[in-house]
């Protein structure tokens, strides 16, 4: 059985999750309130932990802030939020002699992923061009690469990044005698 302090300990937590993404959305409690179908005044007694949304309630919250429900009922946990240097797997594909490593879970509605990329040394051509929705980050490890954008070549050196529109004809490739490393963060996707 749950206690009334435990209760009003939830609660809380709850209210103020909702709260600080509402803010970090720079959405006012009246748009948020509309877009979940409920009232002004009920959010912002469940905000400050007056009140306790049923589930409908809540499912209307999380819409209308753009996430899933386990977002705010879900709490972090080791499995979930972290990734131990003993998990980290390497996969490759038949088609590509650069190997992969997720350095982020995977989780339902996850808006980003992390993968630590090894490029051999030597590739004497671009990977594959490839355009999908979302963003890429790439930051080198070591080593050097070549990343083409629309056409346009960058050489890219140990402690160099690049952000970009996803959308953008994209490929790597590492042209010099050593491996590359690099680690590359993105709106999640097949590889």
């Amino acid at each position: 059985m749950v206690s009334n302090v435990e209760s009003a300990r939830r609660a809380a937590d709850l209210g103020g999750k909702i709260r600080a993404l509402r803010h970090r959305l720079r959405r006012t409690l009246d748009e948020t309130a509309t877009a979940a179908g409920i009232s002004k005044p009920f959010l912002s007694q469940v905000e400050r932990g007056l009140a306790t949304p049923s589930l409908t309630s809540l499912a209307g919250i999380a819409s209308a802030l753009g996430v899933t429900l386990q977002y705010f009922v879900e709490t972090p946990s080791e499995e979930r939020s972290v990734r131990r240097a003993e998990q980290l797997r390497f996969f490759s594909f038949a088609d590509s002699a650069n190997l992969f490593a997720r350095l982020t879970n995977s989780s339902v509605g996850s808006q980003l992923e992390s993968i630590f990329v090894r490029l051999p040394a030597g590739q004497s051509s671009a990977a594959e061009v490839t355009t999908h929705a979302g963003e890429e980050f790439l930051y080198v490890i070591s080593g050097e690469m070549s990343l083409t954008l629309e056409g346009k070549t960058f050489e890219l050196h140990a402690g160099d990044s690049a952000h970009y529109e996803s959308t953008v004809p994209h490929s790597w490739a590492n042209t010099g005698d050593v491996e590359a490393t690099l680690v590359w963060v993105g709106t999640p996707r097949l590889f």
